[in-house]
């Protein structure tokens, strides 16, 4: 399970005044495909949360290729990129119902003590899990 496909369908409160998804909201399908990988590995963001650590956004590398219009239903395929070190490199593509690929990403996160607020080494049970997808 390197990666895995979440369905999503736009609302139309996501849209500009064209019908076209606002760029904005890119961000949130991408997180919502990336709590579902991490709860397919095993592992809550919340509990990461809970047992002090923390994954802020370091880089977003997004391209928009074509529009999601309102009424499209689209899929987010994520993907472990490597092997976690302090950071975890996540790579995205977005395709809507036709197969048509919309959009792609590559995003990392930086694992981060919630004390401190100092990156960190991963939990070494993620890490164990994510060495096993390659």
């Amino acid at each position: 399970m390197n990666s895995i496909e979440v369905k999503i369908t736009p609302r139309y409160s996501e849209t500009d005044q064209m019908g076209i998804i606002h760029h904005a909201n890119y961000l949130i399908y991408l997180e919502q495909a990336r709590l579902e990988w991490l709860n397919n590995l095993g592992f809550s963001y919340n509990k990461m949360e809970q047992d002090g650590v923390l994954l802020p956004v370091y880089n977003i590398d997004i391209k928009y290729i074509k529009p999601i219009k309102f009424g499209d239903e689209i899929s987010v395929r994520i993907s472990l990129k490597k092997i976690p070190t302090t950071r975890v490199i996540f790579s995205y593509e977005i395709t809507n119902q036709n197969g048509d690929l919309c959009s792609t990403c590559d995003l990392t996160l930086v694992f981060t003590d919630a004390q401190k607020f100092r990156p960190r080494k991963p939990i070494p049970e993620f890490l164990e899990a994510c060495e096993k997808l390659f």
